[in-house]
């Protein structure tokens, strides 16, 4: 997250701390680690890469928003997981213009590193009760709709704000504007003598999260829901089949590389990898990892709204009534009093054609 005040470089979000540069468990070593090719990565690829997937990220989140709230009606379990999480992803998209502009004072740069980790871990953990939430419906046969199943959805979603501001706040509270070299830098800055402490509880937090947690849920979860609808028959089962491997293959191409990579920065950070080189890789891979995962905001849109036909048609039925651009999908009932859950459902077994 370097500034270079005179030339305005770009900052960008990264878990990588340049206060660590030099390398403690090398006595050897008096200067610090040639992070170049790093900074080039960064410098020539990141700007480009954000700035679309924040654009495409806001639009696509932007619009499951606009529908879940047009048609809110008689909303339940799953309208208020997806609502969530797209909620989520626009706050995680919010930070990264912010990142590109020079952060002048400590509490802009808390501000945004804050945003940037709630976004990170309640992405990760509605995608996780989405996967909840299709094992009960599917495997258990739970009721979506009812008062009493929008209460737990709200509660649960409630629980998962609450921990993922907590996760955050010592990202928040030891986010620091930092000058070094004549370079200005929005670092962590931890308290002398507990710093490895502090590291250890970053980064086994988002291992935590991402890789020992929510992985192994989401996988059981898809895996159960896999076994009942192979045994159904149903003529889009296939299509049903595909969606699954995709929401499970998606998570572990974009996460499982970032957490992977999080745990390895872990081991140089205290001393089981050493030297400049470890040191020069990992940085790459962490920037390049990070990126992938911020990708993902844009594919959750994808694989959880678009993919349904009948989302598309209340898509394009609000289009058509606040732009009158396209022909309007009609209806036997009036549109206003039309729950999202009666517009979208197809059947229980299938819910992934509603969404």
């Amino acid at each position: 997250m370097k500034v270079h005040p005179k030339v305005k470089t770009v900052i960008f979000p990264t878990t990588t701390d340049y206060g660590d540069y030099y390398n403690q468990y090398d006595k050897d070593i008096a200067s610090p680690c040639n992070n170049g090719n790093t900074k080039a990565f960064s410098e020539v690829f990141l700007p480009t890469l954000y700035s679309i997937v924040f654009i495409l990220g806001f639009i696509g989140n932007g619009l499951v928003v606009w529908v879940l709230i047009r048609y809110r009606q008689k909303s339940n379990m799953t309208d208020v997981c997806l609502f969530n999480l797209a909620l989520s992803d626009l706050l995680f998209l919010a930070s990264l213009p912010f990142w590109g502009h020079y952060l002048k004072t400590n509490e802009m740069c808390k501000a945004m590193a804050g945003t940037y980790q709630v976004g990170f871990y309640s992405g990760i953990l509605f995608v996780t009760l989405m996967s909840v939430d299709r094992y009960l419906v599917i495997v258990h046969a739970v009721a979506v709709l009812g008062a009493k199943m929008l209460r737990y959805g709200i509660v649960v979603s409630l629980v998962i704000w609450l921990v993922s501001i907590c996760a955050a706040l010592p990202e928040a509270i030891f986010a620091a504007m930092v000058t070094e070299d004549n370079i200005t830098s929005c670092q962590r800055v931890y308290p002398v003598g507990s710093a490895q402490k502090w590291k250890l509880f970053r980064n086994f937090g988002e291992n935590a999260v991402g890789l020992f947690i929510s992985l192994p849920i989401l996988a059981y979860c898809y895996i159960r829901v896999l076994m009942v609808v192979k045994k159904t028959k149903n003529s889009k089962k296939e299509r049903a089949i595909k969606l699954i491997l995709g929401i499970v293959i998606v998570f572990v191409v974009f996460w499982v590389p970032y957490n992977v990579v999080v745990f390895l920065k872990t081991l140089e950070e205290f001393g089981f990898l050493s030297g400049c080189e470890a040191y020069r890789h990992i940085n790459m891979a962490m920037d390049l990892t990070e990126t992938i995962a911020l990708t993902h905001c844009c594919v959750n849109p994808v694989i959880y709204a678009f993919v349904g036909e009948k989302f598309r048609k209340c898509l394009v039925s609000l289009f058509s009534r606040y732009l009158g651009c396209v022909k309007t999908y009609q209806s036997t009932s009036t549109q206003s009093k039309v729950s999202l859950h009666d517009l979208l459902k197809s059947s229980l077994l299938f819910p992934y054609n509603s969404y």
